[in-house]
């Protein structure tokens, strides 16, 4: 029978409640088969070892309807589970316009959080249809089906919240776009890696404390990036590139980001970096992670020393935007199925061009700017974001060890 054969139909919703043992589903079927009732829908959720078992059904032949109910309840007890049935007419109400996904991570989730962004989404005018967990460490994750509102509204309605909270809330929008191949796209330092590359070369350097004085000037706004990496290179002059393989075994990458890539590779998504950085070390990240795509600046090395300068072309912060178009174009992925994520100011462009931008323990006017924020510090949280469970995780890894660590890369966590 069709949903719209059911529609005003009488049907009943049977409930089991009590503790999950092998077989509680397929002996209420059992038990309902010999009424020739018709499944219209069922849910089912086990948590901590107790099962809730809903079974929207048909109205059984005139004059069964008692029996049923009597043979329905005999059943449960004799489980030692409690049943309540419920007569009705129809299916589930039709969900509304405007549906979306509200993932909320929190480290830990408190009831005092999700009765707030609960209360939220109602007062939006929204709906919640389903709620799932994804992940309950690192962090707890929760997924709230939406329906009723514009993702748009909704995601404004909730950004405040989250930063009251102290938790991190992304809102996409629901539909077969999810499920799509996607590119994504990460800034590099302090972002795929813990460290800022250029304080690596400049501690061999022996200027870092000049090095430090030209980035704090370029946050006050009185250098943009590009004269404030032109300043900071000079400060390499005469390097001996050598030091090249030193930082490349320096390099830390954040806990998480081999998981993240290797859980988005078995999916079939493309994998790419832009970096204000150098292809010194992104060239080498690009190997061993198995990228699809990374572009960096690159440090001039002639007789073997570092020139003090830069070759080709600027990776700023217009530079990322535009590479993640480019990226986009190559891959043949729209740029509504792009997802970027990165930490400062010269990410925002890209952060803003792409179909979900994700702020990665962010400075705050990134985090306000950003679709979404994720303020933990495991990158793999970011699969959460695209409805990529924990337990889906780990049994991948179990079949499939993945890819190893790589010389000098270590993770920390994978």
């Amino acid at each position: 029978m069709s949903a719209s054969q059911t529609s005003d139909v009488p049907t009943l919703l049977v409930k089991i409640f009590g503790k999950d043992r092998p077989g509680i589903t397929a002996g209420l079927f059992d038990t309902l088969a010999a009424y020739s009732v018709d499944v219209v829908d069922i849910e089912q959720v086990v948590t901590r070892g107790r099962i809730v078992l809903c079974a929207l059904v048909t109205e059984p032949p005139r004059g069964l309807e008692g029996d049923l109910r009597a043979t329905v309840h005999s059943w449960a007890e004799s489980l030692k589970l409690q049943a309540e049935i419920i007569s009705g007419i129809g299916d589930n109400r039709p969900r509304g316009l405007g549906r979306s996904l509200v993932t909320v991570l929190g480290h830990p989730l408190t009831a005092e959080a999700t009765a707030a962004i609960a209360a939220r989404i109602t007062e939006s005018g929204s709906n919640i249809d389903r709620i799932f967990r994804l992940a309950k460490y690192p962090v707890t994750a929760v997924e709230f089906a939406v329906s009723g509102v514009e993702t748009e509204p909704l995601r404004t309605a909730l950004a405040t919240e989250a930063a009251a909270l102290g938790v991190d809330i992304a809102v996409v929008a629901a539909g077969l776009h999810r499920r799509a191949q996607r590119l994504v796209v990460m800034d590099v330092d302090s972002t795929l890696i813990q460290d800022e590359v250029i304080e690596l070369f400049a501690a061999h350097a022996g200027c870092e404390d000049k090095v430090a004085e030209v980035t704090a000037a370029a946050m006050r706004g009185e250098l943009d990036f590009e004269q404030s990496l032109h300043a900071r290179v000079a400060l390499l002059a005469g390097l001996d590139a050598s030091v090249v393989e030193k930082v490349r075994a320096e390099v830390r990458l954040t806990p998480g980001a081999r998981t993240l890539i290797r859980t988005l590779k078995r999916l079939g998504y493309q994998v790419g970096v832009v970096s204000g950085g150098f292809t010194q070390v992104t060239d080498a990240l690009q190997e061993q992670l198995g990228l699809d795509f990374a572009q960096a600046n690159t440090l001039e090395i002639v007789d073997g020393r570092l020139t003090g300068r830069v070759t080709g072309e600027i990776v700023d912060r217009a530079g990322k935007a535009r590479l993640l178009r480019r990226f986009a174009a190559e891959a043949g992925v729209p740029l509504s199925q792009t997802v970027a994520i990165g930490d400062g100011a010269n990410d925002l462009d890209m952060l803003n061009a792409a179909g979900l931008g994700v702020a990665f323990n962010a400075k705050p006017v990134v985090r306000e700017a950003a679709h979404t924020a994720v303020n933990v510090p495991f990158l793999d949280t970011v699969l959460y974001l695209l409805g990529v469970t924990r337990e889906e995780v780990e049994a991948a890894d179990t079949l499939d060890e993945g890819p190893g660590e790589g010389p000098g890369l270590p993770t920390g966590r994978s």
